[in-house]
């Protein structure tokens, strides 16, 4: 029978932690996460594992790992960070600064998506076209991008990982107008069903699905230029 819970366990096997350990050597600068959680979490824990384990297998440096998870757990004490990164949901994980979140845990398919974006950020590299960077760089209006998933599909990691880098290009380059939120549906299905999401990945752009299915590196670019009335 179908189980869901089995879709967000969390594998430890020696050859998944050795084949993520290789590919996390490309990471050359450190990488802070913030993993947003609360009690009666149904995947909170699950959640603060999975990351805990990707943050263990990259590589050491000054005498700790390039990639640092800090949990914040929702209490009295820790009203004002939830607040001050805009998180209300749980598990979220954060990234530079929140423009990077994961809102549901990146579970399943989702992990290589996951895995890909920390191995670009901490290389410095989008991974991008030049001109698909220059057209990032005429960004000058906020941009919400929004890529609804589940972790059994397929296509979900490379639309997620597009809307990421167009995040980080935007980041690494001092605007921070594009935020890229990935939204794990089966954690969300609120979401999901504001936006009628039926097949996976949806794209939503500034709060309207302008995608099902994943885009091409310049359909994507093109349709945020003219939503940012950059076209």
């Amino acid at each position: 029978m179908w189980n869901l819970d089995s879709m967000f366990e969390v594998p430890i096997r020696d050859e998944d932690l050795n084949e993520l350990r290789e590919v996390l050597k490309e990471i050359k600068r450190p990488i802070k996460i913030l993993t947003f959680v609360a009690d009666r979490c149904r995947y909170c824990g699950n959640t603060v594992k999975l990351v805990d384990l990707i943050a263990r297998a990259s590589p050491r440096a000054d005498g700790g790992h390039l990639i640092e998870n800090k949990v914040i757990r929702y209490s009295d004490s820790s009203q004002k960070l939830f607040r001050e990164y805009g998180v209300t949901r749980v598990p979220t994980i954060v990234l530079l600064d929140g423009y990077i979140r994961y809102v549901g845990m990146p579970a399943g398919e989702e992990v290589r998506g996951f895995v890909e974006t920390l191995i670009r950020i901490g290389s410095d590299n989008p991974g991008l076209q030049k001109r698909t960077a220059d057209a990032i760089a005429r960004v000058r209006k906020p941009v919400k991008i929004e890529v609804v998933v589940t972790p059994t599909c397929p296509y979900c990691p490379y639309a997620s990982l597009l809307a990421n880098m167009f995040a980080f290009e935007s980041y690494r380059k001092g605007l921070k107008t594009i935020v890229s939120m990935t939204i794990e549906a089966y954690e969300n299905p609120d979401i999901a069903d504001m936006y009628n999401v039926m097949t996976v990945p949806a794209i939503a752009i500034n709060h309207r699905v302008e995608f099902v299915g994943p885009p091409t590196e310049e359909q994507f670019i093109e349709r945020i230029l003219r939503i940012a009335g950059n076209s």
